[in-house]
């Protein structure tokens, strides 16, 4: 019941964390199982070459025994040891292998350096007594009987099956007590294999669904991680409006570089430059309602022209952002207000002239 708010999957932060500290689904059941029956596969394709094998060490060290010639001795031992390691490595190394394999394939290379850190309660009596007696252990202890006891249970069939034969293994020939031996030893094994492997596919998909379980979060915790990853609201918030803020500012100081301010005449304004280096008209401070205002304030104390046109400053406003061109369509209409502009600058020049002539 601690866990019925739990009830969201984990997100893919929460599995890469739990990925950091070493938290996959991995079976040690099933890289263990996998290794035996590669183990025992390659035993059965090895035995003809491993009774060679030793029969050939044999004779040779009988031989020696028989000659007395034991003068070198290092060869002896050179010759045994390199009989033990080629019938032991190869059954060594594909074991290895295979439980690598099998590792990697359950949650990849993982190194998880918060698993290795020191952890000192664990060498608390009292924790490992608790631990000894909790359901944990008690599911470990069950995971180690089941399959041990599968594995007797089949031996034991198996042993019953061929009673008649082994009361009679009497009457049969040395060769013929090993080859009969060995058969079903090979069948115990192989089986055994078989049924190690069917329960470490299931203890694999037992762990996989408790990691999954573990891992769920409640709603509280999907907020908390959007909080960390994304920032909290109320400083986003803060954020946003203090980046408005300074876009304000900047726009406010571009416009006295403005040729020209389309208005609405109170709800919109629209600053635009244009100039020689520029390709075409270009906004570089837009507002409404407040921002408008403060627009046409700062065109008014720097002397730039305000001109009332209403479809043409909505129209801006809507379609145009801050430090893009003005679409072709609108040309024509910004190009004769530019004119016009242009025209009564002229007239006012020439009029401060003769003023002043």
């Amino acid at each position: 019941m601690a866990n019925s708010d739990k009830t969201e999957q984990a997100t893919p932060r929460r599995r890469q964390k739990a990925r950091e500290k070493g938290q996959i689904a991995r079976s040690r059941e099933l890289m263990s199982s996998l290794a035996l029956g590669a183990t025992v596969l390659l035993l059965a394709a090895q035995v003809p070459g491993f009774v060679s094998l030793w029969r050939g060490l044999l004779r040779h060290n009988l031989e020696a025994a028989v000659s007395g010639d034991f003068e070198n001795s290092h060869i002896l031992l050179t010759a045994t040891g390199w009989t033990v390691f080629r019938a032991v490595s190869l059954i060594v190394g594909l074991s290895w292998l295979t439980a690598t394999v099998a590792a990697v394939a359950q949650g990849g290379l993982v190194f998880a350096g918060a698993a290795l850190q020191p952890n000192f309660s664990r060498l608390n009596p009292a924790t490992r007594l608790e631990q000894l007696f909790s359901l944990p252990s008690l599911g470990r202890l069950l995971k180690s009987v089941l399959p041990g006891t599968a594995i007797a249970c089949l031996a034991a069939s198996i042993l019953r099956r061929e009673w008649t034969t082994v009361l009679h293994l009497s009457r049969v020939s040395a060769a013929g007590i090993a080859g009969y031996g060995l058969r079903h030893m090979f069948e115990i094994a192989w089986k055994s294999a078989l049924a190690l492997l069917l329960w470490s596919g299931a203890d694999y998909f037992i762990e996989k669904r408790k990691l999954e379980s573990d891992l769920r979060m409640s709603r509280q915790d999907l907020k908390d991680e959007y909080k960390d990853t994304e920032g909290h609201p109320t400083v986003k918030a803060r954020i946003r409006r203090l980046r408005r803020q300074v876009l304000r500012q900047r726009m406010l100081a571009d416009v006295k570089r403005a040729s020209v301010v389309i208005t609405n005449p109170n709800e919109f304004a629209v600053a635009l430059e244009y100039g020689p280096q520029l390709l075409a008209p270009t906004v570089i401070a837009k507002g409404r309602n407040l921002l408008a205002r403060q627009i046409k304030e700062a065109a008014r104390w720097h002397g730039i022209p305000l001109v009332e046109n209403p479809p043409l400053a909505h129209a801006l406003y809507r379609a145009v952002e801050v430090g893009q061109s003005i679409p072709p369509k609108l040309y024509a209409v910004v190009a004769s207000i530019l004119a016009a502009v242009y025209r009564a600058q002229q007239r006012a020049e020439q009029m401060t002239r003769k003023a002043g002539g």
